[in-house]
This record gives C-alpha cells, sequence and structure tokens, in this order.
C-alpha cells in the first residue's frame, strides 16, 4: 500500500501542498544476477523546477549505509564555539567527488561567527548544515549534487557529526558514501572545532583486524616467541595474546626477526611483557591493537526504518519547488 505524505515550505505556510509517496517494490538492480531485491521507494510528482517542469527523481532505498564525519568531541568551552573572522573556514569533501573549488574534490565552507564571541554548538551545526546544503558543485561533481544538497550536520554529546545525503552499498571505493573535513585554505577553523582530529566512516571500515596463531608455546616472561606468518607485526607494535582458557595480555613488541617476536622481559626491559604461559594446544592467537570508535558507533548513521524513511523523503522534499 502506497502512504502518501503531504508536504509544504514552511516558510510560504500555509502554501502549496507537494505529495510524496513511499511504496516498496521489487526491482533487478545491475550486478545482481536477476536477482530480485525488495525496496522502498520515495517519490513525488512534484517538479523541482514548476517552469521547467524538471521531474524530481525517484530515491531507491536498497541499502542503509551513509558515511560520517565526527569531529573528537575535546574541542570548544562548555559546548560554544569562539568563532572568528580568521577561524571560519574548513574544506569538505561528501562521497567521491574530485573536483571541488580546489580542483581535488574539497569544497571550502565558511561559517558565520561574530568576532570571537562563542556561538553554541547547535547553533555552529545548524549554520554548518545550512552552508553544505547550500554549495553550489562544479561540473565535474554534477553527479554529487545531491550528496551536499541532503547533508545533515548534528551535534550530539560534543561532537559534530557531518552525514551524507546519499545512501551507498559500501563505505569505500569509488561508489561509497563518506565525508572527509580538512583544513580550510585560508582561516582555518579545524582545531577550533575538533575536526583537527576526527573520525570518519570510511577510516574506520577500512579498518581490518590483523592476527596470527601463536606457533610455539610461550612461557612468560621470556623474550622470544614464535608466530606463524601473516600478519604486519613490527617492532613498536602493540598487540594482545588470548587463548581459549581465557588468558590475555598486552604488550608491545621490541622486535621481530622473520616470525620471531622479541618480547619485553623484566631482566631486560625492566616490566614484564607477557605475565601467562600459552600453549598452542589451546588455540593461542596474537592480534594487532588499532584505533577504535570510542563511541562504538554502528557503521550506519540509521538505526531504523523509521529514520531511513525520513531521510528519504528528506532527499525529495529538499528539491521541490514549492513556488507554485
Amino acid at each position: 500500500m502506497v502512504l502518501y505524505v503531504n508536504t509544504q515550505d514552511i516558510d510560504t505556510y500555509p502554501g502549496t501542498v507537494k505529495k510524496v509517496a513511499i511504496d516498496q517494490v521489487s526491482v533487478v538492480p545491475i550486478g545482481y544476477d536477476g536477482d530480485e531485491q525488495y525496496v522502498l521507494t520515495i517519490g513525488t510528482s512534484a517538479y523541482s523546477d514548476n517552469v521547467a517542469k524538471t521531474a524530481i527523481q525517484t530515491v531507491y532505498m536498497a541499502d542503509m549505509v551513509t558515511g560520517w564525519c565526527k569531529s573528537s568531541g575535546y574541542a570548544g568551552t562548555g559546548g560554544s564555539f569562539p568563532l572568528a573572522s580568521g577561524t571560519s573556514t574548513f574544506k569538505i569533501k561528501i562521497d567521491a567527488t574530485v573536483s571541488g573549488s580546489d580542483g581535488s574534490g574539497y569544497y571550502d565552507v565558511v561559517l558565520s561567527h561574530n568576532d570571537g564571541e562563542f556561538i553554541q554548538g547547535s547553533v555552529v551545526a545548524a549554520d554548518m548544515q545550512d552552508k553544505i546544503r547550500n554549495l553550489t558543485v562544479v561540473t565535474g561533481d554534477a553527479g554529487y549534487a545531491l550528496s551536499y544538497q541532503n547533508a545533515s550536520v548534528e551535534y550530539i554529546n560534543g561532537k559534530f557529526w557531518i552525514i551524507s545525503g546519499s545512501l551507498a552499498k559500501y563505505y569505500t571505493g569509488a561508489n561509497r558514501s563518506s565525508v572527509l573535513v580538512a583544513s580550510g585554505t585560508t582561516n582555518d577553523c579545524t582545531t577550533l572545532l575538533g575536526f583537527d582530529n576526527s573520525m570518519t566512516s570510511m577510516d574506520r571500515a577500512a579498518l581490518t583486524v590483523n592476527q596470527t596463531l601463536l606457533a610455539a608455546d610461550y612461557t612468560a616472561d621470556t623474550a622470544s616467541m614464535t608466530v606463524a606468518q601473516g600478519t604486519n607485526i613490527q617492532a613498536g607494535t602493540c598487540c594482545v595474546i588470548k587463548d581459549s582458557t581465557g588468558n590475555s595480555d598486552t604488550f608491545q613488541v621490541v622486535d621481530r626477526v622473520d616470525n620471531v617476536l622479541t618480547i619485553p622481559t623484566n631482566g631486560a626491559n625492566g616490566h614484564t611483557g607477557i605475565s601467562n604461559n600459552y600453549e598452542v594446544a589451546y588455540g593461542a592467537y596474537i592480534q594487532i591493537l588499532q584505533e577504535q570508535d570510542p563511541d562504538m558507533t554502528p557503521e550506519s548513521w540509521f538505526g531504523s526504518i523509521d529514520s531511513i524513511v525520513r531521510f528519504g523523503i528528506k532527499n525529495v522534499v529538499n528539491q521541490i519547488d514549492y513556488s507554485s
């Protein structure tokens, strides 16, 4: 059953009502070897230009992947930020834009400011969203215009989240949904807002867990550990070793020669790197420790069907011409 949503432009309310239709259909996408897929569709008979009668393409929602970038959360004072003329600009690249205003896919965003007076994070986020949505992409990036036009920015628990306006199947690659933030060409504000140490969905998706098995039994507080080949453990790498009995130790590798790791010992290094014995028979494995997301946020920004449908409605509504 088709569900119709009546929409209006709040600035001209009560203006002309435009209907947006939500439905479920089955399609056979390219690359699925003729296998049908059930997808949500969000569409409208309204135009994006009432004079030229430009139709709005229906959104087919088969995936829930949308890229994001979040700030560190360690910037600002009491949730406010002193933006000024010298600290008001950052660059943004959404999805796989290749041209940008700088020729490398990034567009400059200049935020509103009041000569260094503190502005609440929620206000900065609203301004950031407005500025990103109103960016004019160059011809080479025309296919990504809606990714900017439908982007969202939220300020949650001290962190700015910038979410791509697109849905995709992947977080990486040429057809990804992603957001990257870089320093502004001039008057950079990334440090002020905490984007100098940001985290992105693209970074998280690119992380792979590297691990290998213990190749010979290991005795606690001894310098040599033999491991199987196949992981990029180097001198200085931090690792964790664990077995099926519940034993676990974290340690930093002193050196590696072929498949033999040098482990810190109390006699040679002043501390015991590994304090438990480990046996091959108990499935002991060594895993490289890497940067993690402290929020443990799921990869997808969307956590429910409701949220994904609302995204699709927003995608269509942002294109409707409500002038008549």
